[in-house]
């Protein structure tokens, strides 16, 4: 498979991701939508079928839609990241450079479908919140260390059972992302995914948003750093504990 069908395939499906992802949020965020105030459980369902949705789209390619999953699989020592793509410099460039772009794109594309209701919300945060994640309480260690730990459960669930997320099928993630959100979710909102996080904040900078405020960037790094030290321990450890239970059996 071409590099170039790779990008494609990892930009679609992350741009599927974050506009059904985000789009939820800003349903239940923004005031007088129909979702108004539909709670935390109808955001993370919401995100379950976007990511659903996303490994659908992506299929072609493994559907990573995440860096912290690419990481996973490139620490994890897999020869491919998907049927005929080759594990090397390039190829992860390739990955993480969709991934970041497409998951750009969604956001906007969703500022799009609800822009009458970003002018009339007055919550600057409720704006933000809307394209990326932020603490309920805002400390940074244990903000970093929630992260790491729903981005290593995401990460190694899915190289210990199906390999991809592909693999393990689309259903199956969706479920497991429902999961995590609704058990790990609560301190920071479960970015999980670096490029869900911080394509969206960038959007979010760029955008003529009125009335939005800061992007928070003094955050940032957390929904980034996280996630990409969570990956990397999932994708470690779904390789340590097979050869592990194999020697104690």
């Amino acid at each position: 498979m071409s590099l170039g069908i790779v990008f494609l395939s990892e930009v679609f499906g992350t741009a599927m991701l974050t506009l059904l992802g985000c789009g939820v949020v800003a349903n239940v965020a923004l005031r007088g939508t129909k979702g108004n105030s539909g709670g935390f459980l109808m955001v993370t369902w919401g995100w379950g079928i976007a990511v659903f949705s996303g490994v659908f789209v992506a299929a072609k390619s493994g559907a990573h839609l995440n860096p912290a999953v690419t990481l996973g699989l490139l620490v994890n020592g897999k020869a491919e990241y998907a049927p005929g793509v080759k594990v090397d410099v390039a190829s992860t460039l390739t990955y993480f450079g969709a991934e970041l772009l497409g998951a750009f794109l969604g956001a906007v594309v969703c500022w799009l479908a609800y822009k009458q209701h970003f002018d009339d919300e007055p919550a600057q945060a409720s704006k933000l919140g809307v394209f990326s994640t932020g603490p309920a309480i805002r400390s940074n260690p244990w903000n970093l260390i929630t992260e790491i730990i729903g981005t290593f459960v995401l990460v190694f669930v899915i190289l210990t059972l199906g390999g991809t997320p592909s693999g393990l099928g689309p259903l199956a993630v969706a479920l497991l992302v429902v999961g995590i959100g609704v058990s790990l979710g609560g301190p920071t909102g479960y970015a999980i995914n670096p490029a869900r996080d911080l394509g969206p904040r960038i959007a979010h900078a760029l955008l003529p948003i009125k009335g939005k405020g800061s992007s928070d960037w003094a955050y940032s790094w957390i929904p980034v750093v996280g996630p990409l030290v969570g990956g990397a321990l999932g994708g470690i450890m779904a390789r340590v504990v097979p050869i592990i239970v194999t020697a104690a059996s």
